[in-house]
């Protein structure tokens, strides 16, 4: 498996486990049997490829790839510059970064500016088959992000972990708060975000936080 340098060597003992092994396995047996794997192979490390440990200041945690053809390209919640209308969570992350910052991305869900300010948009799945939600669950992803997660838990300090939803709140219980901020709130999704997920603030409350303890702020605008 093909990823940055840095990256190679921080988690260079997990690429030789078993079960790395199993998962690559997996996957290729899906493909010889035709399956569409999402994202596209060279975009399943889009988000360690984008963001380098030594620049992560937040980490967003999803939980994985949207199966629709065409929208995911490795980036938690992210879609393609080009996918309209949003998918439903994301249209809700929006709304919260107007109410909370005045912040209007309602016109795109291509993040990986983000990404590029050290934003680490994290699934904890990182592939899906097209059409079939968590299809690649329990084959070993989540193991592989649990190291990631620990890696910027214990190599880096000040950072702000976003998590959104019990999922992320479980993958999220290894974090040393201690260390880092964690903001937690239901999930964006149309089915809980009036739960608590609307008026939460995670984004001024991200750059608080950065700036307190002299980080550069993120700025969550996305280009037009």
């Amino acid at each position: 498996m093909n990823l940055p340098n840095e990256w190679q060597s921080v988690l260079e003992n997990e690429l030789q486990q078993p079960y790395m092994q199993s998962l690559q396995q997996f996957l290729t047996v899906q493909q010889q049997q035709g399956k569409i794997i999402l994202p596209p192979e060279n975009c399943w490390f889009n988000a360690l490829q984008s963001t380098a440990l030594k620049d992560i200041k937040v980490v967003i945690l999803g939980q994985d790839p949207y199966p629709t053809m065409g929208h995911a390209h490795g980036l938690c919640f992210s879609v393609l510059p080009e996918v309209n209308p949003l998918p439903k969570s994301l249209l809700n992350i929006n709304k919260e970064l107007l109410t909370d910052i005045q912040v209007d991305n309602r016109h795109t869900g291509f993040l990986q500016p983000w990404a590029q300010q050290g934003v680490l948009l994290l699934n904890a799945v990182l592939t899906v088959e097209a059409g079939q939600a968590n299809a690649h669950q329990n084959k070993g992803w989540e193991r592989f992000t649990d190291a990631i997660i620990q890696a910027v838990n214990t190599q880096r300090k000040h950072c702000v972990f976003i998590l959104w939803g019990a999922y992320a709140q479980k993958k999220g219980k290894i974090i040393d708060r201690n260390r880092h901020l964690v903001i937690e709130s239901p999930h964006p999704s149309p089915l809980s975000a009036y739960r608590g997920f609307f008026g939460s603030r995670p984004f001024s409350q991200t750059n608080a936080y950065l700036m307190t303890h002299s980080k550069a702020p993120i700025d969550w605008q996305l280009p037009r």
